[in-house]
């Protein structure tokens, strides 16, 4: 790869965070593509240079175009990923289909494994695609602080270090500052499994409890992540960086947390119907349980944290129950 060969973009997903990139790369980059499905909002970045469902107040530069086609991607020589997990297959299958050139660089910012496979989202994209260069972004990265120019740093993963540099040089900017990786697995599985534990801090903040408890809270996801990914193939490392502890605290905290307003939710007494009618976006971390759940046990690692909130989503369990006996539990060392 040479240092000029990105000179344009296409972006699968038309959400918050495809359209936060879109105009993040807007200002060093030819044309942008974003693919999307639903045509108001296809309409209306077209036509109004704006994604209001998504991003209220933002104004997306002329060279942003979107299209509902999506083999209107395959000529652009990188193709970002920023779909729901759920969708990301089947979005890679249609690009296969459509004549992806074995050169296009594919780069996931999907946070999340596949509910029936286990499979990360590079997994997924190296299987469906086995000559193309793939990398993943990942970290403390709300869409709503990124599309406002807010300071963010991020953690790119690749196998190839050629193809991790090219991007860090072109993400770069005043307020966004990427790091390289080559532990994809350790960022993908931070990312994922992240999400469990933001709708367990959001389940202590709507029953009520205190900063100290949500604090141990999360203390001790980061100890439990970082047991389970590692098993699953991560570095120790990677958790303690930007995609491991940065986005466990950030979507733990954040008023922009989907998982964490979902959790809210449901400790406020909402069933979780009524708390995803409520955000009206996909919270990955409900999905994400199921499978991450799934992906312990196979693995045989001890995850309370994680059983609790999946003996709430999926086995129906009062919230109360299941928070009062993660602190009942058998004490042991810390260092367990």
């Amino acid at each position: 790869m040479s240092n000029n060969s990105i000179i344009s973009a296409a972006i699968l997903g038309s959400g918050s965070f495809g359209t936060a990139i879109a105009k993040l790369l807007a200002k060093d980059l030819e044309s942008l593509l974003i693919y999307g499905r639903d045509p108001e909002i296809i309409a209306a970045i077209n036509n109004e240079r704006r994604n209001s469902r998504y991003l209220k107040g933002i104004s997306l530069p002329e060279k942003i175009r979107a299209t509902s086609e999506i083999a209107d991607v395959v000529n652009y020589p990188l193709v970002i990923f920023a779909v729901p997990t759920s969708a990301t297959r089947q979005c890679a299958e249609q690009l296969a289909v459509s004549g992806l050139p074995k050169r296009t660089v594919l780069l996931s910012c999907s946070k999340g494994i596949e509910k029936t496979t286990g499979d990360r989202m590079s997994e997924i994209l190296r299987g469906v695609f086995p000559e193309n260069p793939i990398a993943v972004l990942s970290g403390p990265n709300h869409a709503e602080e990124i599309a406002l120019g807010q300071a963010t740093c991020a953690v790119i993963g690749s196998e190839n270090q050629e193809v991790a540099t090219e991007l860090q040089k072109l993400f770069t900017k005043s307020y966004f500052r990427p790091y390289t990786s080559n532990d994809l697995a350790g960022i993908e599985l931070g990312g994922a499994i992240k999400n469990v534990y933001a709708i367990a801090a959001g389940m202590s903040h709507g029953l009520g409890l205190g900063d100290n408890a949500v604090a141990a809270l999360v203390t001790r996801a980061l100890a439990e992540m970082t047991r389970l990914g590692t098993a699953l193939g991560g570095q120790p490392e990677t958790f303690a960086g930007l995609s491991g502890v940065g986005d466990l605290i950030v979507t733990c905290f954040s008023e922009h947390s989907r998982n964490h307003r979902v959790g809210l939710a449901l400790g406020q007494g909402k069933t979780l119907e009524e708390a995803t009618q409520v955000l009206g976006m996909v919270a990955e971390g409900v999905p994400n349980t199921f499978s991450i759940y799934e992906a312990a046990r196979k693995a045989n690692v001890r995850t309370p944290i994680i059983d609790a909130v999946y003996s709430i989503l999926y086995e129906g369990k009062p919230v109360a129950a299941a928070m009062s006996e993660l602190l009942t539990r058998d004490t042991r060392m810390e260092s367990e």
